[in-house]
């Protein structure tokens, strides 16, 4: 549950700390005052996304901060992951939002957005005016129905969907199969050319034209090439005056020098290998000479090889990387074809098998639906007659459509307040309290159910009063046994059952500002007064005593 929600520089509020109870939290107040701003500050603290408006203005930054306490669930597992540290029972959500972005915390770590929206799954349910729209759609309906029979069949449910993706994966093949199968016969053969004219150039390597404009290059220049190391090598070692014969001499006289000064050993050996380096690069230099020739064959080859793949460049990508690239995309293209034409009939027969498991298994799902359907109409119905609606018939309604994700139903609430009227769709029979009543009761049903910490209501007593008011009020409190419950109400009645009452004021002085304070004893009478008659005299007091007495 939630026991302390902090507040600081958010809307309209400078700094607050609001502790709850565990049992029922009414928070009241006038029209205008800001009862919703404690309501959206603990669903913010929950939120993926937040805006930077709820900064208050002047300020840098708004900080919500929740501590809960967590008794039903083990989150170790999931808090190592994350390495948040394990304070027990207590999780503290601090969320911090600037005006460039938005961090959370739990209990000190930083997080992402996906882990705080996960966390709350386990501990808050909110119910709010866009969330009554949203029970109201019906394609939200098969989903609150799969919600109460998870245990029943909610594992085979997942189980279906999972099977009815690999489904429509197989279905996109064959449509992508019979897309490639229509090539034309011409088109076929274009392809099979292009194929075939990359395939028959038996390009070595992606660099095969660099390598051979350098071999080229040395071609073209043979007898330059000849004549530049010839040279070279006769300076080195020719028979009179070369380089060879003047090194000997000057290595006698250093070898003569050294046998007077040994100092000079390091010098002759270090020439003694100049010497020897000099006489390898002479050799190298005879050889690479004498094997160059005028190769005018292997020049043409050369010649008419770049032409070829300098042809295959411009025609499919610049460079020989592209090329081959574009080999192995036509050949995978050409592969494609080859194969949806052999295997068309392969894979309409899989999913031909795999819509008849579908279809078996949609079928047992719907059954298991059904039988649900009777299961929470019948209890919504009994909790409507608590809720002052004794005439009201409520149900689930089951019907058949195409094979989809979630089956083949269509499931839609439908209600009919009065005697007189037949069953209709929720959306277009229910009033403002009616309604109010049939989410009550949805959300009793399915919170008795669930693991849910705290579930809160914006202001679930819209449109209703007198004897509803007291039905409401008596089936909150036996919510509030399972659950807790943080409400915010404009009536008497039900605020007179809380075991701790919030009452939030809007002051304009200075500035504009919103004020919590918790009430008790003569404060609380003299709010349920106000709530009850719309100003505080004799009879209001007596009424609001009275309120407070009975509970």
């Amino acid at each position: 549950m939630i026991k302390q929600l902090r507040i600081k520089d958010y809307i309209l509020i400078d700094e607050l700390t609001a502790n709850f109870h565990e049992g029922l939290n009414v928070i009241t107040g006038e029209t205008g005052a800001g009862k919703s701003i404690l309501i959206n500050a603990i669903d913010i603290a929950f939120a993926p996304r937040v805006t930077k408006d709820v900064i208050k203005t002047g300020k840098e930054k708004a900080v919500i901060e929740l501590v809960i306490e967590n008794t039903k669930h083990d989150l170790s597992k999931i808090f190592e992951e994350n390495g948040i540290d394990n304070l027990g029972s207590e999780i503290v959500l601090t969320k911090e939002i600037t005006q460039s972005g938005v961090r959370s915390r739990v209990n000190g770590t930083l997080v992402s957005q996906d882990f705080i929206k996960q966390l709350k799954n386990y501990f808050l349910d909110i119910h709010s005016q866009h969330q009554t729209y949203a029970f109201m759609q019906p394609k939200y309906h098969i989903n609150l129905l799969d919600s109460y029979a998870k245990d029943s069949y909610g594992q085979k449910l997942e189980l279906y969907k999972e099977k009815f993706k690999e489904f429509q994966t197989m279905q996109s093949a064959l449509e992508q199969l019979k897309n490639a199968s229509d090539v034309t016969e011409n088109q076929l053969e274009f392809l099979q050319f292009q194929i075939n004219e990359i395939d028959s150039a038996n390009i070595t390597s992606t660099t095969e034209d660099e390598d051979l404009k350098k071999e080229l290059e040395v071609l073209e220049n043979a007898e330059k090439l000849k004549e530049l190391t010839g040279t070279s090598y006769w300076a080195i070692n020719g028979d009179d005056g070369s380089i060879m014969d003047g090194l000997s001499k000057i290595k006698q006289n250093i070898s003569k020098a050294a046998s007077y000064d040994s100092n000079l050993e390091e010098l002759e050996q270090r020439l003694v290998e100049a010497v020897e380096n000099l006489r390898d690069i002479g050799g190298e230099l005879r050889d690479y000479s004498q094997g160059l020739d005028n190769d005018t064959e292997r020049l043409n080859q050369i010649q008419e090889r770049l032409y070829l793949l300098d042809k295959l460049k411009h025609k499919y990508g610049g460079t020989l990387e592209a090329v081959m690239e574009t080999f192995e995309k036509l050949s995978n293209e050409l592969n494609n074809i080859e194969f949806s034409t052999q295997n068309i009939e392969e894979l309409e027969e899989n999913i031909r098998q795999t819509r008849l498991t579908l279809e078996k298994s949609a079928e047992e799902i719907s059954e298991s639906r059904k039988n649900y359907a009777q299961v929470l109409s019948s209890l919504i119905q009994d909790k409507l007659e608590n809720l002052e609606l004794p005439k009201a018939r409520f149900k689930i309604d089951v019907q058949p459509k195409e094979l989809s994700q979630d089956g083949f139903d269509n499931v839609e609430f439908l209600i009919s307040t009065n005697v007189s009227e037949d069953l209709k769709p929720l959306a277009k029979v229910a009033s403002g309290g009616e309604i109010s009543r049939v989410m009550l009761a949805i959300k009793s049903i399915f919170a008795q159910s669930d693991d849910i910490n705290t579930v809160i209501f914006d202001e679930i007593d819209t449109g209703i009063s007198g004897k509803a008011s007291q039905s409401v009020a008596d089936e909150i409190v036996e919510l509030s046994k399972y659950h807790q419950i943080i409400l915010i109400t404009h009536q008497a009645i039900i605020a007179s059952k809380a075991d701790k009452h919030f009452y939030v004021r809007k002051s304009q002085e200075n500035q504009t500002q919103v004020e919590v304070y918790v009430l008790t004893g003569d404060n609380k009478i003299k709010a349920l007064a106000e709530l009850a008659g719309g100003e505080i005299n004799e009879q209001s007091i007596e009424f609001a005593r009275s309120l407070v007495t009975s509970h």
